[in-house]
């Protein structure tokens, strides 16, 4: 995944498996591209505002496609806790698709990852080179990501 344009593309390429109460991980260093990874995914769901990352609010809230997309960042986060005493518990309850930043941050309160993907900054491709691995942890997580798959941008490690 050489750079922006295709982290940006494996987002629109999730948009069309995702299912109905998933909860997704997003992993990886900062600047490593999960927030535009989100940009990519909501922008092909049909988003038109802001695509921002949640840092200073903890969750951003995306009414997409008839579909409630959560978009969390818990960067901030200084104790596991703070999860705790957010009261965000809600938002991980109903048929809404989470997307969580920095997941490690608030474990173990946090639910179980669908799926985790991590990125990471590839040493081999200088400037914007990036490395995508994603792994499915349910059921849900399994079908998404045979459909990434499908797309051709993903390939088996």
């Amino acid at each position: 995944m050489p750079g922006e344009a295709d982290t940006l593309a494996l987002g629109a390429a999730m948009v069309s498996h995702l299912l109905p109460g998933m909860v997704i991980w997003l992993e990886g260093d900062l600047g490593a591209g999960k927030t535009t990874l989100v940009r990519g995914l909501l922008r092909a769901a049909g988003e038109t505002g802001a695509v921002k990352s949640p840092t200073y609010t903890l969750v951003e809230v995306h009414v997409v496609s008839g579909l409630n997309f959560y978009h969390f960042d818990f960067y901030r986060f200084n104790q596991a806790e703070e999860y705790l005493d957010a009261g965000l518990d809600e938002y991980f309850s109903g048929s809404g698709i989470c997307l969580v930043e920095w997941p490690d941050k608030a474990a173990p309160y946090l639910p179980a990852a669908d799926m985790q993907i991590e990125l990471r900054l590839d040493a081999d491709v200088p400037g914007e080179g990036r490395i995508a691995r994603i792994a499915a942890a349910s059921a849900k997580g399994r079908t998404c990501l045979a459909g990434v798959m499908s797309s051709g941008l993903a390939r088996p490690a």
